[in-house]
């Protein structure tokens, strides 16, 4: 047969790439559940999709060369639900995913075709960091530079997943992302525990250096956390699933799934009149949206803000809406700079803001003074400002002071309920502070005080002064949203903004 002992050569070193690594560490995966990296490739793309490049790629190191299959790591396209996707899946069977210029040069080839053909792309992080043979010395330190690039100004989405130990690179990766997740029992930091030990002469757990609750509660560097890698993998097919492949187009339209807005009827037992009660505004989420489509984003971190994609109509939107549930709703700097980023993430890819507002106004005091609490809500604000998609805000019940800036009160379009309450701060407060009367103390002439203060601070007081577009019953929120949708598509543009903050920094 011709070329028979090129074929033969060919298939040996296809089965060699293909078994990846360390036979061992293979099992090891099997025995305790997880998948591997080419298992995770096979989860998340659609089946037979998958073209991989590089596979014949080795380290560069003749030491290595026949210990190093794809150098650590599985690069290739595929498609999710039919769309094209980039796929980078460190392999810690290969010398623990190390990374190094072979590996760093995949990575960049990726990278590169995704931005050129406007694919986002997907990274599975698992390393061990860098490969200390390879970046030792003042050359091996320096040629790093040669293949790295750590600019992104968001043409396509990137989403990062960390599904195992993941230092060095998947770090910054994840921090350079529009969308985290991780794995329960994975661990994300700079270096790794037996580095930072060293560097700081004691020992580190590995869940306090960078847990999920950790990098979801503490950091909110990690948008979601699953059990598994197959939800973790599921969710980043679902959140695409809500995003355009590339900035330069608008977001999918989806079906409207039978029963979306028949919980409007109910609206009114979800929120309570009294505006001292408190109540979960995922409820109120839930019924407006589509049906099960409220996908929400870093919901462990700064509960006092909602935040998620969700569709309304068949319409990608982006909702942020403050959470009485939480510190009755008064704001602070996490949620603040969790809101920047949301936006940014919306005004970058053509998604439309939704804004829910009930808050009593900013958490003022000392920890929101160390935090940079002026600062934070300077970004928010600044954000908003910047962004050009459109601006829908429903004023709920109360939005007071700076807040009301922030939540909305320069939107395209407003519209409040009848219950709304709109002022500097609450008239109970203002007694206090004005008059310098508490409640407990004198009853009556405090509440005549309130009533005093509280006048022209209603909706129709903001719709008299057309400060608000519409005073609408609660239970019209949904329908008001998809016309106020359909008004402010803009079909001059095609849907696209203009993307003042496609490369507003990450740790803002």
């Amino acid at each position: 047969m011709p070329f028979e002992r090129e074929i033969a050569e060919h298939a040996r070193r296809r089965g060699k790439a293909l078994a990846m690594g360390s036979k061992r560490k293979l099992e090891e995966f099997a025995a305790a559940g997880l998948l591997n990296a080419r298992q995770r490739i096979a989860h998340l793309l659609d089946e037979g999709s998958f073209q991989e490049v590089g596979l014949f790629a080795v380290s560069e190191r003749a030491a290595d060369r026949d210990r190093s299959p794809g150098d650590g790591v599985v690069t290739g396209y595929g498609r999710i639900d039919g769309r094209e996707v980039g796929v980078v899946a460190y392999d810690f069977t290969t010398l623990g995913a190390s990374s190094a210029p072979v590996a760093s040069l995949k990575f960049q080839h990726v990278r590169k075709t995704t931005i050129a053909r406007g694919i986002p792309m997907v990274i599975l992080g698992e390393a061990g960091g860098a490969r200390i043979p390879d970046v030792m010395g003042a050359r091996g330190i320096a040629r790093t530079r040669s293949h790295q690039v750590y600019d992104r100004r968001r043409q396509t989405p990137w989403v990062t997943a960390i599904l195992g130990q993941s230092y060095g690179s998947p770090s910054w990766k994840a921090a350079m992302s529009d969308f985290v997740l991780m794995r329960k029992g994975a661990v994300l930091a700079v270096s790794s525990p037996k580095v930072t030990a060293v560097a700081i002469s004691e020992e580190v757990d590995p869940e306090e250096l960078g847990g999920w609750r950790m990098r979801t509660e503490v950091t909110g560097e990690v948008d979601q956390a699953y059990a598994t890698d197959q939800e973790v993998l599921g969710a980043i097919r679902r959140f695409l699933s809500y995003m355009p492949s590339n900035a330069n187009e608008p977001p999918p339209r989806a079906p409207v799934p039978p029963g979306s807005g028949e919980g409007m009827a109910r609206i009114l037992d979800i929120v309570p009149e009294q505006r001292e009660r408190v109540y979960d505004v995922r409820r109120v989420i839930e019924v407006v949206v589509d049906r099960d489509s409220f996908f929400p984003v870093k919901e462990r971190f700064a509960k006092v803000l909602t935040c998620g994609l969700a569709r309304i109509g068949g319409r990608t939107v982006g909702i942020i809406a403050s959470n009485p549930i939480f510190k009755g709703g008064a704001l602070d700097p996490q949620a603040c700079r969790k809101a920047t980023g949301f936006i940014v993430l919306c005004d970058s890819f053509n998604i439309p803001l939704v804004f829910l507002t009930d808050t009593p106004g900013f958490l003022v005091g000392v920890e929101g003074e160390r935090l940079g609490l002026a600062g934070q809500i300077m970004n928010f604000n600044h954000a908003l400002e910047m962004a050009t998609v459109p601006k829908l805000a429903v004023i709920m019940r109360k939005s007071y002071g700076q807040a009301y800036i922030n939540m909305g009160g320069t939107a395209d379009e407003i519209a409040a309920w009848y219950s709304a309450d709109v002022s500097f701060m609450d008239p109970a407060a203002a007694v206090n502070v004005l008059h310098g009367v508490r409640r407990q103390a004198d009853p009556e002439r405090f509440e005549a005080l309130r009533r005093e203060l509280a006048r022209d601070t209603g909706a129709y007081d903001l719709a008299a002064g057309f400060l608000a577009q519409d005073v609408i019953d609660p239970r019209e929120t949904r329908a008001w949203l998809i016309r106020m949708l359909a008004v402010h598509e803009s079909r001059a543009s095609g849907g696209i903004g203009r993307h003042h903050m496609a490369t507003w920094p990450y740790n803002f």
